[in-house]
C-alpha cells in the first residue's frame, strides 16, 4: 500500500473535506482518508492509481497538490460507523444553526444572520450527501449532489435580490443586538464542529484554538459580529447588507462547486 500526503490550500472548512469525499469515492483502490484541516493537508493511503487520485482532486479547484508519496504497512483505520457517529452530530449542529439564525435573521431583519444561516445549510447539505448517500452508487450520489447545490443556489440568489432591493428601498434597521449574540453562540457551534472532527481523525487531542480561525464559518461569523457592532455604532444597515453580500457570494460558490461535481459524468 502507499500512502501519498496532498497540500490543499483552500481547503478551509469540514465542508470542502465532504466534497473530497465525494469525488474521490469513486476510486475503489482508495483505503482510506486522513485529513488535517488546520494545516491544509490530506493524506490518501491506496493502491495504486496515483494519478487518477491527483487529477480527481485538481479537478475540485481547490489548490491541490501531491507532497509526497511513500510505501505504508499502515492497514487498520478508524471503523467508518464512527465517522458517521460524528457526522451525524454536525450534521444536527449545523442544521440546528441553520434554522436559529434564520428564524432571528427574519425577526431582527439582518441578512447578515439570513446569510450565514445558508452557509450552515451548504455545510449541512454536504454532511447529508455523505451520510444519505452511504452505500449508494455513484450517479445516485452526484444526482443528490445536484439537487442540493440548485437549491443552495436558489437559496444564495433569493438573498442577492433580498440584498439589492434593501440598498435600493427605504433603510431597514436590523437589529445590532440579535446579530452580534446570535452570531457569538454560531462562532461557538462552529469551533466545537471543527474540533470533533479533528479529534476524530487522530488518537492526539491536538486542536489547538488556533486552528478554528482557518475555517471560512468562523470568520463568517466573525464578520456578522463587525457588522452588528457597526449597525450599533453608526445607526445604518450598511455594514449588515455589505457583510451578507459576501457570505451570500461564499454561499454561491459553494453551490456552484457542488453542481461541478454532480454533474461531472463517470470515468
Amino acid at each position: 500500500m502507499e500512502k501519498s500526503v496532498f497540500e490543499i490550500s483552500q481547503m478551509d472548512c469540514p465542508s470542502e473535506e465532504n466534497l473530497i469525499r465525494l469525488r474521490l469515492d469513486e476510486i475503489a483502490e482508495i483505503k482510506h482518508l486522513a485529513f488535517d484541516i488546520p494545516q491544509r493537508r490530506l493524506t490518501v493511503h491506496h493502491e495504486g492509481r496515483l494519478e487518477a487520485i491527483e487529477r480527481s482532486i485538481a479537478d475540485l479547484n481547490l489548490g491541490g497538490a501531491r507532497v509526497s508519496t511513500e510505501r505504508s504497512e499502515e492497514t487498520r483505520f478508524e471503523e467508518p460507523a464512527k465517522q458517521r457517529k460524528l457526522l451525524w452530530t454536525v450534521l444536527a449542529i449545523n442544521f440546528g444553526f441553520f434554522a436559529i439564525e434564520m428564524t432571528t435573521g427574519l425577526i431582527s431583519g439582518s441578512m447578515g444572520l439570513v446569510a450565514d444561516s445558508l452557509d450552515m445549510l451548504a455545510d449541512a447539505f454536504v454532511y447529508g450527501i455523505s451520510l444519505f448517500a452511504v452505500g449508494a452508487t455513484l450517479s445516485r450520489k452526484r444526482r443528490i449532489a445536484t439537487l442540493a447545490g440548485y437549491f443552495q443556489l436558489a437559496l444564495a440568489i433569493v438573498g442577492f435580490v433580498e440584498v439589492v432591493r434593501r440598498f435600493l428601498g427605504v433603510e431597514e434597521m436590523p437589529d445590532s443586538g440579535t446579530m452580534i449574540v446570535v452570531s457569538i453562540l454560531a462562532l461557538v457551534a462552529n469551533g466545537f464542529c471543527l474540533y470533533l472532527l479533528q479529534k476524530s481523525k487522530s488518537n492526539e487531542a491536538h486542536m489547538q484554538a488556533s486552528a478554528i480561525f482557518t475555517s471560512n464559518d468562523v470568520i463568517i461569523n466573525l464578520g456578522v459580529i463587525a457588522a452588528g457592532v457597526l449597525v450599533y455604532l453608526f445607526g445604518s444597515n450598511r455594514p449588515d447588507l455589505i457583510v451578507g453580500t459576501i457570505v451570500f457570494v461564499v454561499v454561491l460558490r459553494g453551490a456552484l462547486r457542488i453542481l461541478r461535481l454532480g454533474k461531472r459524468s463517470d470515468g
